[in-house]
């Protein structure tokens, strides 16, 4: 018997993990551009391990644009491109934190080192 008209509006819903309410809570505040952002310095300082001399980092549409300071890291980075590329992507798809469609293609396409 209903109690007050509730007892059909009531229903149980699947349990959901944290980690699946944090990247949803993410989606809908539309906090994941910024937190990609953030995610995608992390992890060229960690492949690179050219984060001292890295003054900036970042991705529009595909790109990476990387300002580094010394012409000499910059030159030993261009010639390791095609295997940046693969890397980052590698280590961005085992981030938990950064939200991509994998099915849409790779998140760094192409690296511009300034």
């Amino acid at each position: 018997m209903e109690q007050g008209g509730r007892a059909g509006k009531m229903r149980r819903q699947q349990a959901v993990g944290m980690g699946e309410l944090v990247k949803q809570f993410i989606k809908e505040m539309k906090l994941d551009r910024g937190m990609n952002r953030q995610r995608v310095g992390e992890v060229w300082n960690t492949v690179t391990g050219a984060a001292r001399y890295t003054l900036a980092v970042n991705l529009e549409n595909g790109v990476l644009y990387c300002t580094i300071s010394s012409s000499v890291v910059r030159n030993q980075l261009y010639f390791q491109r095609d295997a940046l590329i693969q890397q980052m992507n590698e280590a961005l798809k085992k981030d938990e934190m950064f939200l991509w469609d994998w099915q849409s293609g790779p998140c760094v396409k192409a690296l511009v080192l300034r």
